[in-house]
């Protein structure tokens, strides 16, 4: 099967090992799912490549959402201005009770259409008709991590773990292993230590990860500490959670020096939320001092009702902003640092291999974005003008394990007119629910 040849492009390559830049001129070759081949001139090595033109064009590995809830995208703008708690129990989980699996499946072709148009080839989902949500992501071609959210404490504690063992059955490696499955307990205070020990023991027996909130809320982080005397990550270190398998951790706001500690040694992989934890004014995560301690952090939007967009350009700039201001020094979270935490770090956080960087025998993963806009001009450092100036608009090409799935804004394996219908009459049936 004849390949793709990206020519002539100025490659941000986001891989420590190959190569000292930071970014160089050249040619990417791909064949099926991977990088074959990374160099300058490859045109006449590999003829019958179909060639794309990377002139005046920067390529670089795809954007990797580590924290949302697709289809909350039904829910965007509905309930804004609240504390995070008020926001949940009064406005949010009310409206999801009524919703069905047609919306869960609609509201998840909205989010990864707006997902891809904005540069991110792969993301970590939490919600529920888990199933809608990976027929979805098979149909788009994206790449995605998938859990079906469990509330342990409540009636259908016993009917999640059931659904979440069948998903996993169904679902784990499809799409040509484009997509992988998790278990979702949703947090600490909606799943006590004896669900979340059953739930560790699934985990252990599929060999897949656990996809958890941790730490988001003062609250949180009181409530759980007077019921069982511990801080959120302690109690989970305590009953084991971190220990023998891969957990991916979203928010992790309030965090004290030992739980730091805690998630470190563990290389527990740490989905930071800059834009919703500033919404629902959750606080800031200690960004700097967990990297510091050789954590695995990653970048994510959450749900499109807090954020409320899935822009992980937008994300990569608000971070780097919002903790040079929480410190008070600029030089706090570089753009490297930060463009980092959005590919090859969120690959880690998310625990894929073979993800996240430009590299011969990764996967084939990548945004082509055109250079000639005002705000990229001039060029001085393509990592700055990614996570400072860069927007949506000026990505052209995203290529998904090897196939083109966006060209010149136009995305390719998604009807943008009908899932825009779709959704716009769906919300407002929803919405308007008894």
């Amino acid at each position: 099967m004849a390949g793709l040849l990206i020519k002539n492009a100025l490659i941000v390559p986001m891989d420590d090992c190959s190569r000292a830049e930071d970014w160089f001129k050249g040619d990417v070759a791909i064949e099926g799912s991977l990088i074959k081949e990374v160099g300058e001139s490859l045109q006449e090595k590999y003829p019958s490549f179909t060639v794309l033109n990377g002139q005046d064009s920067l390529v670089m590995p795809g954007f990797i959402n580590c924290h949302t809830h697709a289809a909350m995208t039904m829910l965007r703008g509905y309930a804004d201005d609240l504390p995070l708690m008020t926001w949940l129990e009064e406005m949010i989980w009310p409206r999801e009770a009524h919703l069905d699996r047609e919306d869960i499946y609609w509201g998840t072709q909205l989010a990864i259409l707006e997902m891809i148009k904005s540069g991110t080839t792969t993301f970590a989902d939490m919600y529920f008709y888990m199933d809608e949500t990976a027929q979805a992501v098979l149909e788009s071609g994206i790449r995605a991590s998938l859990s079906r959210g469990m509330v342990g404490s409540g009636a259908t504690a016993e009917l999640a773990l059931e659904e979440s063992v069948e998903f996993i059955q169904t679902w784990q490696g499809q799409g040509e292993g484009r997509i992988t499955c998790m278990f979702g307990p949703h947090a600490p205070y909606t799943c006590p230590p004896a669900y979340l020990e059953r739930v560790m023991a699934l985990a252990d027996d599929w060999g897949v990860g656990i996809h958890i909130h941790l730490a988001e809320t003062v609250d949180e982080v009181a409530k759980i500490t007077k019921q069982e005397g511990l801080r959120p990550v302690e109690l989970m270190d305590s009953i084991g959670l971190f220990q023998g398998r891969h957990v991916l951790a979203a928010h992790c706001v309030h965090l004290s020096e030992k739980e730091i500690e805690i998630l470190a040694k563990n290389k527990v992989g740490i989905a930071h939320n800059p834009e919703s934890n500033m919404k629902l004014a959750s606080g800031i995560a200690p960004i700097s001092q967990l990297l510091e301690k050789g954590a695995f952090v990653g970048l994510g939007t959450d749900g499109a009702a807090s954020n409320n967009n899935l822009d992980m350009l937008e994300e990569m700039r608000t971070c780097a902003l919002l903790h040079k201001v929480a410190a008070m020094d600029p030089t706090v979270l570089p753009a490297k640092q930060v463009l980092r935490m959005a590919t090859k770090g969120g690959a880690k956080v998310l625990g894929l291999e073979h993800v996240g960087s430009l590299a011969v025998g990764e996967k084939a993963d990548l945004l082509i974005f055109d250079l000639k806009k005002p705000h990229l001009t001039p060029l001085y450092n393509p990592l700055a003008n990614l996570v400072y100036a860069a927007q949506s608009s000026d990505l052209k090409t995203v290529i998904i394990d090897g196939k083109i799935v966006m060209q010149e804004r136009q995305v390719l394996t998604m009807d943008e007119e009908r899932i825009l219908f779709e959704a716009e009459k769906r919300g407002q049936d929803l919405i308007h629910k008894k």
